[in-house]
């Protein structure tokens, strides 16, 4: 059987059309509205916003026979925003109808005392049979949303599963052979590709044995990622490697570039090994011409094919103009690697520059990379990359910045410090601090904070807590620990002396001197909720 996919123009479809492929389906692109309606199977993964992704839905003409093929009821099956546009509306887009096919507003996460948008592995409980869940068992599913639907009057009988985060919302939902999830199925390791499995072979999704139905539905509880850091760039050969320095050096004492493996290899082993996501810094020298950056892209598409976890890539993602005199806007770039299989974008240096023009201007001037980007792709699409360094001082009025008192002075006895931004790799201090970067980042519609620390990078003493509390306490989105990691009992500290929602290593996973399953054994052992 063929399966129609309905890419409508945005995000990351790629890893949706390998999974397909990968269960031996074969897969095309709805490239007309008639191809809709000649579907025999409807997958309709939505990235994105709610506002943007109805928008193209209408200018290519595709919401009336997509109505057409709901109504007939179909097999059809929405992902994440392919969920959320079956609703009536949403609080994400006031003012602009959904499909309509289910009863109900779509809303914004209520409870403030969690990280908005939630971002990970959670559970679900199943409310009904249905063959799409048919052999699952109590597997962590990947989430990544700000706004969720919610039970209420007229659309009970929709609900197939529910997920806990701060409040009850619905994390799936079925009648007949119409059937869409929050979570992305595709990103969700075999228990995802097993329900995938499920609707391409179903041929009546409501046939399904007996199964454990959730009368007294349990809370669930959001996991603590571990993300496998991989800096990519080319050596003096031209060979794109996985590589690792401390405080950003790179080279040997010989002066090649250390070697430590090839990146789709290294990916493909950190996700079997049970990696909840992969981040891709490109620090090779073609990121000055990122749309010109073939081995990049080939590393994100052929990762693509073999991983299916979460993938961000950062470095290069900003606007430029090439040899040629072509201009390229950062979201022209940012969209040519969402296209090759990354779902999320991380940006660094560039973020430093765009926070000291916002807080100059003390307003938002809707150019900027980060305003761009998220509003076509949503905020949890956009990583902020902090590269801090400590800088001490004797008390807090000889600064300007946001200080800490630390429990590690100083070279002359400094009781406060400050975590001063950098850019170029750390080559460069610029007049901003950890705590500005990252509130303003926020504002300008960032979805999460990737923090690091020079002065921890490659001295496996564990990370720095202080910055990480800073930092934590002053956003609402979530939080990446990242830099000194050395042994397990590393990441159960970040997790409980700070609110970070996630924790990055890299080193340490390369050489193997810490595997990720015997983080994820010590962090169970220690109580902290894992996959």
């Amino acid at each position: 059987m063929n399966i129609t996919l309905l890419d409508y123009g945005a995000g990351n479809v790629r890893s949706v059309r390998n999974a397909i492929k990968k269960l031996g389906f074969t897969v095309t692109d709805a490239k007309t509205p008639a191809d809709i309606l000649a579907a025999e199977k409807l997958i309709f993964p939505g990235v994105g916003s709610f506002g943007s992704a109805m928008q193209r839905l209408h200018q290519f003409g595709y919401v009336e026979p997509l109505l057409e093929y709901l109504r007939a009821d179909r097999p059809f099956l929405g992902i994440c925003l392919g969920l959320q546009t079956l609703f009536e509306g949403s609080e994400e887009a006031l003012g602009v109808a959904g499909l309509g096919i289910i009863k109900g507003q779509v809303r914004r996460f209520s409870e403030t005392t969690l990280s908005v948008p939630q971002i990970g592995w959670n559970g679900i409980n199943i409310r009904k049979p249905s063959r799409l869940l048919a052999g699952f068992s109590e597997e962590k599913l990947y989430f990544v949303h700000s706004y969720r639907a919610a039970i209420e009057a007229g659309n009970e009988e929709w609900v197939l599963t529910t997920t806990n985060y701060g409040e009850e919302f619905i994390s799936s939902v079925q009648k007949g052979n119409v059937a869409a999830c929050q979570f992305h199925p595709e990103k969700s390791g075999a228990a995802g590709l097993a329900i995938l499995k499920n609707f391409l072979e179903a041929t009546d999704l409501s046939a399904a044995g007996p199964m454990e139905i959730a009368t007294n539905p349990t809370e669930t509880h959001l996991a603590k990622r571990i993300i496998a850091c991989l800096d990519v760039r080319s050596n003096d050969n031209g060979d794109l490697v996985v590589t690792k320095g401390d405080q950003y050096d790179v080279r040997e004492a010989q002066g090649e570039v250390r070697n430590l493996g090839k990146p789709v290899e290294l990916a493909r082993r950190y996700y079997e090994e049970g990696a909840d996501e992969i981040t891709f810094l490109n620090i090779t020298g073609f990121r000055d011409f990122p749309m010109k950056d073939q081995p990049m892209l080939e590393v994100l598409q052929r990762t693509s094919e073999q991983v299916f976890v979460p993938l961000t890539i950062g470095g290069g993602i900003r606007e430029f103009t090439d040899s040629t005199g072509k201009h390229y806007s950062a979201l022209d770039v940012a969209a040519e690697y969402f296209r090759s299989g990354a779902d999320k974008i991380s940006i660094g240096s560039d973020a430093v520059l765009i926070a000291e023009e916002y807080l100059k201007a003390g307003k938002k001037s809707g150019a900027s990379s980060i305003e761009q980007i998220s509003a076509v792709y949503g905020n949890q699409a956009v990583v902020i990359s902090v590269d801090p360094r400590r800088v001490y001082v004797k008390s807090p009025e000889d600064t300007p910045r946001h200080t800490i008192k630390t429990k590690f002075p100083g070279p002359n006895g400094e009781e406060y410090c400050w975590y001063q931004c950098t850019i170029k790799g750390g080559r460069e201090g610029r007049e901003v601090d950890a705590l500005e970067l990252a509130t303003s980042c926020e504002a300008l519609g960032a979805g999460e904070i990737l923090l690091n620390c020079i002065d921890k990078d490659g001295t496996n003493s564990g990370f720095d807590l202080e910055l990480i509390n800073q930092v934590r306490s002053a956003v609402s989105i979530p939080v990446i620990a990242s830099s000194g990691a050395g042994k397990v009992e590393h990441f159960s500290e970040v997790f409980a002396e700070t609110g970070a929602e996630a924790a990055l290593a890299a080193g340490i996973f390369h050489r193997q001197e810490v595997p990720i399953s015997a983080v994820k054994a010590h962090l169970r052992e220690k109580g902290i909720e894992t996959r």
